[in-house]
């Protein structure tokens, strides 16, 4: 099964096609990579996935849910982080998951185990009644990954999820991620830090201008590319 399918998807604004027709099919368990130059259209297909964006034309399903005429379920589905903070920075850690946890109707009862779970797997336990404005910047993105996972929602979205972030935590988030995934969450990771998507994914897309110019897992694109490196086959392919 398609945890993603996207099907001649095009969005105009006045004066620019932001996504001119793109197609795409992310499996079930999947640990995708989309990449693209800044502008190429990927924050604005997360944004039509999950209901922030309307599409122009063409088809989004998660689970075979449209994404507009079955919205509460598809969006259900998704867990989303993206790429600005956008939590009140003065509420406190465990409230912010709390209310999350409200919006996808998780009974009261059941959040505190939950929230203390995530917390705890992203180091985060020890900060629960800090305010958000009083973590470091590593430790905001790890807030955002677990509001996004509050939920246990069947797919995870990370736009940028490590910008600014230090190369330890870069790392301990990598292997929980990795962790996630091999749990059974299909992740889709956007991301401009090129050895982050070799590291982790199974499948690549490159977007450009709007169309889907390659897709392919890995190991092909780097074998078809001589073994270059990731950066340098990006480089290539988008110039």
């Amino acid at each position: 099964m398609n945890a993603i399918s996207i099907k001649d998807l095009v969005k105009t604004y006045p004066n620019t096609e932001a996504l001119k027709g793109v197609s795409l099919e992310i499996k079930k368990g999947e640990f995708f990579a989309l990449l693209g130059p800044n502008g190429a259209g990927k924050t604005t297909m997360i944004q039509i996935m999950t209901g922030l964006c309307n599409k122009t034309s063409g088809e989004v399903s998660l689970f075979n849910k449209d994404v507009y005429q079955d919205y509460q379920e598809a969006r259900a589905l998704i867990g989303l982080v993206p790429q600005e903070f956008n939590f009140d920075i003065f509420e406190k850690v465990y409230n912010i998951l709390y209310y999350n946890a409200g919006y996808f109707w998780i009974p009261a009862k059941e959040r505190p185990a939950r929230i203390e779970k995530i917390l705890k797997d992203l180091g985060l336990w020890e900060k629960k009644d800090a305010q958000a404005m009083q973590l470091s910047g590593g430790m905001k993105r790890k807030l955002m990954i677990a509001r996004a996972l509050v939920h246990n929602p069947k797919i995870l979205i990370l736009d940028e999820p490590t910008a600014g972030v230090d190369v330890e935590t870069r790392q301990t988030m990598w292997t929980y991620l990795k962790k996630l995934n091999k749990e059974g969450t299909t992740i889709l990771l956007t991301t401009h830090y090129l050895e982050e998507a070799e590291k982790l994914c199974d499948r690549i897309a490159i977007i450009n201008k709007g169309k889907i110019i390659k897709v392919d897992t890995k190991d092909n694109l780097l074998k078809e590319h001589g073994n270059k490196k990731l950066e340098d086959i990006f480089l290539q392919l988008t110039k």
